[in-house]
């Protein structure tokens, strides 16, 4: 399983990726969400026990998790998915300051 991963953590493009693991892709899909795609990936491999498996099925199972996390965002946007934190705080309910009104007024006023 090392010469795998030796040949991944030499990859430095998306499109690398899939070649690799013979994954087909429409490139419109991938130029939107690649950092995305890439991201889904890596989080559905940390469930994956790859140490334990041979050469062969730790690359079929980074083949389906790779086609899985495409899949993904072939069906929804990177917006509607949120797997980078920045998206993710974007929707989660801000609470703004509490201004009481009697710190605003003048002395005069109240």
């Amino acid at each position: 399983m090392s010469r795998l991963l030796d040949r991944m953590q030499s990859l430095s493009a998306a499109e690398d990726f899939f070649a690799m693991l013979q994954v087909p892709y429409d490139p419109v899909v991938l130029q939107v969400a690649r950092l995305h795609i890439l991201r889904r990936m890596g989080q559905y491999m940390a469930e994956e026990t790859l140490a334990a498996m041979t050469d062969d099925a730790a690359e079929e199972a980074c083949r389906v998790t790779l086609q899985r996390a495409y899949e993904d965002f072939t069906q929804s946007s990177p917006l509607q998915q949120r797997v980078f934190k920045v998206l993710k705080e974007a929707v989660s309910p801000q609470r703004g300051a509490f201004v009481a009104l009697s710190d605003i007024m003048d002395d005069a006023e109240s």
